[in-house]
């Protein structure tokens, strides 16, 4: 749940008691991919060394199907759609990244669950091809809906004075890397997400 360091590796070095893969280092010990810090749900992580490659080569080759849901700014009028656009370093703030020409590719694909024009926000479900490194931050701020709560592409401002941002790794597709058994995980909302959802759903939209 959230950026791989610190707690959450804490977390999962104690569960496992260090029998983990050693690929990711002391400080990522077994985490095959990274989530946005603030971003939570489902994360991979590899107990050896051999399931660790496995796993990386299969998210290399974009044989892992994430699926994220994300709260956003505005009223998303399509009811699919696919974002197309290279990300790369943004060149006026070396810290965030941006949709950029000399970018890498990046292909966010997004359906809409629900409306909520009363509190001028669109409930998403997005599954990415690419995984670029903010990608659906990033693209859903270009085309002009921010993920609520995100203070590096948006303001971070949101009428439920929430930190953090809405963006929610719900689930991972893949095949086990030794048994090659279709594997999938999901991981339910937090409470402060399902609590917004059903705010707006209760007060009408």
């Amino acid at each position: 749940n959230g950026n791989p360091d610190g707690t959450l590796v804490n977390a999962i070095m104690a569960i496992c008691k260090g029998t983990l893969s050693g690929i990711g280092g002391e400080l990522r010990p077994g985490i095959v991919h990274r989530l946005d810090k603030d971003t939570s749900g489902v994360l991979i992580v590899a107990k050896n060394d051999i399931a660790h490659v496995k796993m990386s080569e299969q998210i290399k080759k974009h044989e892992v199907e994430k699926t994220y849901i994300a709260l956003v700014k505005g009223i998303v009028k399509e009811n699919q759609a696919t974002i197309n656009m290279p990300i790369g370093r943004s060149t006026k703030d070396r810290k965030k990244m941006a949709v950029n020409k000399k970018g890498k590719e990046a292909i966010t694909h997004f359906k809409l669950i629900e409306r909520f024009p009363k509190y001028n926000c669109t409930l998403l479900e997005i599954k990415i091809e690419t995984g670029r490194t903010h990608q659906i931050r990033v693209h859903l701020s270009e085309i002009g809906y921010p993920v609520i709560g995100d203070e590096v592409y948006s303001n971070g401002k949101n009428q439920w004075n929430i930190k953090g941002q809405c963006l929610h790794a719900k689930s991972l597709k893949f095949k086990h890397p030794v048994t090659k058994k279709e594997m999938f995980i999901e991981a339910e909302l937090p409470k402060y997400f399902k609590d917004i959802i059903e705010q707006m759903r209760q007060r009408g939209i």
